[in-house]
């Protein structure tokens, strides 16, 4: 049979769009035709395909004419996932494989010029790819990119470490053969001796490596706030002097936070497996990203042809840390309003968009003025008041409205450091935070810091006497609407944790305490 289908899957964005790869040959002048809206990298297969090939000691066709394409043709296609299905295509048109029991499969992975099979990006948004969408198949990826797509659920994923590991299993069958395949629905485990192995599920970590929170001497206030960031899914700014420890809590930020679910996981896994990422010793561990003041825009929200997801979709559901927050560019700053509310993030080019998921938790972390010093105990500030105001006026006021917790974290002396007892441990505090989380979903199916509009009102529960102090507070402070709603839910998150049914005045005052603006030189 001159032509053959193989199928295998192409990435866009966190969409896995079925691609069945057309192989024909035919008599005519010799060439090797790749058609198909490929990418750079796709078309270079055709000399990765022929290398491995004949390296593999299999029979290339030199003689024939060869027209490869990759349907449907409107759709982009990169990297070099392709060269395995190519390779199976060309082997099946060419007789030296059984076509017809490629059916049932999907392919994925690139050819070293060896015939060694290399992982590819997104292996494991193509299983999710295909749980979500119910299909049942199987999918045969290289080492590294088979033991990720086996984290999802039910998912039949066979690894491969060669491409004549793979040929063995679609030779065609002696007469009166039958493949287990065929028979059962499933294929030959096979085992590590031929290079071929069916890929067992991998179970969530009973505890997830997080560095503990005890490291940090005193800081009672701001560990506080990160409590009730954890309880409420709240984000976080802190400003204080360098040295003060405020990135020692922002990077233990996220044990505090509920273990991960396995839907939680395979989000943030697929996630960071499309942005090449994905480490399998990390699994089911909430991410914190930590980009460097410098980056730009496109980094943080993503971008590119084909797009790809930034600092911001890589830290879902876990933690994106921004340090030194004033020296980030405006631009880069500004993109955040949008995915702080939405949770989401649309990247739009001119021929294609791709959304990605941006459910994470803001922890920022900043000096109060430029040399970092100002009210401080220990050194002075050398700031005017013009410089302490254009640095702080470098965050907008609609992005400061977004930030629900503002604390102070002072320098501590030395004679406090050296003699403070560790504190109090990350399990116990995320035990507490958890419990308060817990409660929230279990009365509003979410949490506190995703209410909106009638919810906050329906499930805040302001005892008469808060909502009073609260219009008090304010009217003198000259809050917008969103800071007032925000204090209302950092205040629903307080009573949680206090366990108790209503907000009350003492919860809202406490509430009011992380609404404070950014204080001005004295």
């Amino acid at each position: 049979m001159s032509l053959s289908l193989v199928q295998s899957r192409a990435l866009l964005g966190l969409e896995a769009s079925a691609v069945t790869v057309e192989v024909h040959l035919v008599n005519g002048l010799p060439s090797f035709t790749l058609v198909g809206l490929a990418d750079v990298e796709v078309k270079e297969a055709r000399e990765r395909v022929r290398s491995a090939i004949q390296n593999s000691g299999l029979e290339f066709p030199h003689n024939k004419r060869i027209t490869v394409n990759l349907a449907p043709a409107d759709l982009p296609k990169d990297s070099g996932r392709f060269d395995l299905p190519i390779a199976l295509g060309i082997l099946a048109a060419s007789g030296q494989i059984d076509g017809s029991r490629l059916a049932g499969y999907e392919f994925a992975g690139e050819l070293s010029l060896s015939g060694a099979l290399r992982p590819v990006r997104g292996a494991l948004a193509m299983s999710l790819a295909l749980h979500a969408q119910q299909v049942r198949t199987r999918l045969v990826l290289p080492p590294g990119s088979a033991e990720e797509a086996a984290l999802v659920p039910d998912a039949e994923v066979y690894g491969a470490e060669h491409l004549l590991d793979v040929v063995r299993h679609f030779t065609p069958a002696p007469s009166g053969h039958v493949d287990p395949a065929d028979q059962d629905g499933t294929a030959d485990s096979g085992g590590p001796a031929d290079g071929w192995t069916r890929m067992s599920p991998r179970l969530l970590p009973e505890t997830a490596p997080y560095a503990d929170l005890s490291d940090v001497k005193g800081q009672a206030a701001a560990k506080r706030a990160l409590e009730i960031a954890a309880a409420g899914g709240h984000s976080l700014l802190m400003v204080g002097p360098p040295g003060s420890g405020k990135s020692m809590l922002a990077q233990r930020f996220a044990g505090l936070l509920p273990p991960m679910t396995v839907e939680e996981a395979l989000q943030s896994a697929a996630v960071a497996s499309v942005g090449g990422r994905f480490l399998l010793e990390r699994w089911a561990t909430r991410p914190t990203c930590t980009p460097h003041h410098t980056a730009s825009a496109v980094a943080l929200v993503g971008g590119g042809s084909p797009p790809r997801p930034g600092e911001i979709s890589l830290a879902h559901h876990g933690v994106l840390f921004l340090d030194e927050l004033p020296e980030f560019p405006r631009a880069a700053l500004e993109a955040l309003r949008e995915p702080l509310e939405t949770g989401r993030i649309t990247i739009s080019r001119a021929a294609r968009r791709a959304e990605f998921p941006a459910q994470f938790q803001l922890i920022a972390a900043m000096n109060p003025c430029p040399c970092g010093y100002l009210g401080s105990r220990q050194t002075a500030c050398r700031c005017s008041p013009d410089q302490v105001s254009r640095y702080q006026s470098k965050l907008s006021g609609p992005l400061i409205d977004r930030i629900d917790l503002h604390v102070e974290v002072p320098a501590l002396p030395a004679h406090e450091l050296l003699g403070a007892p560790p504190g109090e441990g990350t399990a116990l505090i995320r035990e507490r935070s958890t419990a308060a989380r817990q409660r929230a979903v279990a009365r509003q199916g979410k949490s506190n810091q995703a209410l909106q509009g009638q919810e906050i009102d329906t499930h805040v529960l302001l005892e008469a006497s808060a909502a009073a102090f609260l219009n008090t507070a304010a009217a003198r402070l000259g809050w917008s609407a969103r800071s007032l709603h925000r204090a209302l839910k950092v205040a629903r998150t307080i009573a949680d944790l206090a366990g108790a049914t209503q907000t009350e005045v003492s919860h809202v005052a406490e509430a009011v305490q992380y609404r404070r603006a950014l204080r001005p030189k004295a």
